[in-house]
């Protein structure tokens, strides 16, 4: 594999593993502790009534995405599960992949049945997957640092695994473009700041995006002008790519955002911009996975806050908030999925969630 000849200049690391999601996660702690949730989705509770109270409308714009007469469904749960992430669907195989972080593996529900297995462990803690428009799964992965594909045989291709010399900090979510099958991909470095998610080790990139040439393997930084790129999608037309910037769990003073950049000539990034706000009501978590409809909204999850906050934020093409949908748990990612790509599906902490809606997902996972 060949990489691109684009300079990186180093920053300096000091104290990255003092902050972040652990940090977050006593908080919310805390803050949950004498919480009490006022949705229970056990096997034994009483049923929905309709129009769901936790799909909310804040903007007129929402109303039409909101089905009166569908429930947000918990799918799975599992107290083995420890960080549920990184959600892809399978038009073929009617089937949607899930990693769950810590415990080195990933998952699949099966649409026919709602039948739950272990897809694949080891995972290399996987982070983000998604499929490319040859039905073959791309992985982030934690704990290798690379980011991989597995073919029809079962053998794993190594797509990328170091930038100019030096590894990758721990490759997190990857999206792929149409038009040329280049794999669109962000690294952050979380799965490299903590052995609970990986292998503990030194970060020696700038976190950047990248992007993989399909026919040369040529690996390319796009963007670094972020804190810590998180969860990617394009918009509809493939002219914009949205990043949520997590770089507030391990820098002062960094917004909770969702950017968004113009794509030029399809491989390259201009004019990137805050798209827009996770501040909420005075209160700010941050947002992970991103997906965006048919109609261009961007569809972030949604977390560290708490109860009314957590769940997923949508976002009209203006980076107007018009609706969310809560949950019990921090939602980590987000994907659609079904038979009409038209059930968003949510993973959360140590659920999978999904919910229909009356638009359908602008890619095909």
């Amino acid at each position: 594999m060949t990489e691109s000849s684009q300079e990186t200049n180093l920053p300096f690391f000091k104290d990255q593993t003092s902050l972040g999601r652990r940090s977050f996660i006593t908080t919310a702690m805390a803050s949950a502790a004498g919480a009490v949730w006022a949705r229970d989705y056990g096997d034994d509770t009483q049923p929905v009534r309709y129009p769901d109270p936790d799909i909310v409308v804040l903007d007129d714009r929402f109303a039409k995405y909101k089905l009166g007469n569908t429930p947000i469904q918990r799918l799975y749960h599992s107290k083995n599960m420890l960080w549920a992430e990184g959600p892809a669907w399978n038009g073929v195989g009617r089937y949607l992949l899930w990693s769950d972080i810590p415990n080195n593996v990933q998952m699949r529900w099966l649409e026919e049945d709602g039948h739950v297995s272990t897809f694949r462990h080891p995972s290399g803690n996987s982070n983000g997957n998604t499929f490319d428009y040859l039905g073959r799964q791309i992985s982030c992965e934690h704990g290798t640092r690379r980011v991989v594909r597995y073919e029809y045989d079962g053998k794993i291709t190594v797509l990328a695994e170091t930038f100019e010399g030096k590894p990758l900090n721990a490759p997190n979510d990857a999206v792929v473009h149409p038009d040329d099958h280049a794999i669109w991909f962000t690294d952050p470095g979380y799965g490299s700041l903590m052995n609970y998610e990986g292998n503990k080790g030194p970060l020696e990139l700038k976190e950047a995006v990248y992007r993989i040439d399909a026919k040369t393997g040529a690996l390319t930084k796009v963007t670094d002008e972020i804190g810590k790129p998180n969860g990617l999608c394009f918009s509809p037309d493939y002219k914009k790519l949205y990043v949520a910037d997590t770089g507030a769990t391990h820098y002062k003073d960094m917004p909770k955002i969702i950017k968004v950049w113009d794509v030029v000539d399809g491989t390259k990034l201009a004019n990137g911009k805050v798209f827009a706000s996770m501040e909420l009501d005075g209160r700010a978590g941050l947002a992970d996975g991103i997906r965006a409809d048919v109609d261009g909204n961007v569809w972030s999850s949604a977390g560290w806050v708490g109860d009314g906050y957590d769940g997923v934020h949508i976002f009209a093409p203006d980076g107007v908030r018009i609706g969310q949908i809560k949950l019990p748990e921090i939602c980590s990612n987000v994907c659609f999925g079904g038979t009409k790509r038209n059930r968003l599906f949510m993973t959360g902490s140590q659920s999978l969630y999904a919910v229909y809606v009356e638009t359908q997902g602008a890619h095909i996972c």
